[in-house]
């Protein structure tokens, strides 16, 4: 095994909290579904499939350390909420919390220097700077438009889905 017991029990851990941040921007996603809001959900819904594409990062990198997977119990997501605000604040506080995580792990893997988990660590340590950032902006946006003129977020979200399936196709991702 390439890293530690310890290092394995706490990336374990971490893919529980991706997968369990997954199920939750799916219970945002159709709560906004449900309320008419197609771009909040579609928004979310890509969330969703990133935070599991996160957890699955941690699951290949423990199977090539040579860790075993013992996935957490993941608990159910909150299902509904009193305003988009609400839920999108949920998301902000989510992600800043997933960044605290990120750095205990990163932590770790400094005391334990363990090397190869820094630099694997590393991608995730860049990424929460542009999830925490995503989310404060979206929060702002809905604070700006309010309840009764979140048609204005659903025009935003719009714009700028177009603006990056237009950067993707430019660059030859799509």
């Amino acid at each position: 095994m390439l890293i530690s017991e310890k290092m394995t029990a706490a990336i374990n851990e971490q893919v529980g909290h991706e997968f369990a941040a997954s199920l939750q921007y799916v219970a945002i996603g159709s709560h906004f579904a449900s309320e008419g809001l197609s771009e909040l959900a579609a928004k979310f819904y890509r969330q969703a499939d990133e935070e599991r594409e996160h957890a699955m990062r941690f699951v290949k990198y423990l199977s090539e350390a040579g860790g075993p997977l013992k996935i957490p119990a993941i608990p159910a997501p909150q299902p509904t909420f009193k305003s988009v605000e609400e839920a999108v604040r949920l998301s902000l506080d989510w992600e800043k919390t997933v960044t605290q995580q990120i750095n205990q792990l990163m932590d770790l893997a400094v005391k334990e220097t363990d090397y190869l988990t820094q630099t694997f660590l590393g991608w995730f340590v860049r990424e929460q700077l542009e999830e925490v950032s995503s989310m404060d902006n979206l929060l702002k946006v809905v604070q700006r438009a309010g309840e009764k003129n979140l048609i204005y977020v659903e025009g935003y979200l719009a714009r700028q889905g177009s603006t990056l399936i237009e950067g993707a196709e430019a660059s030859g991702d799509s």
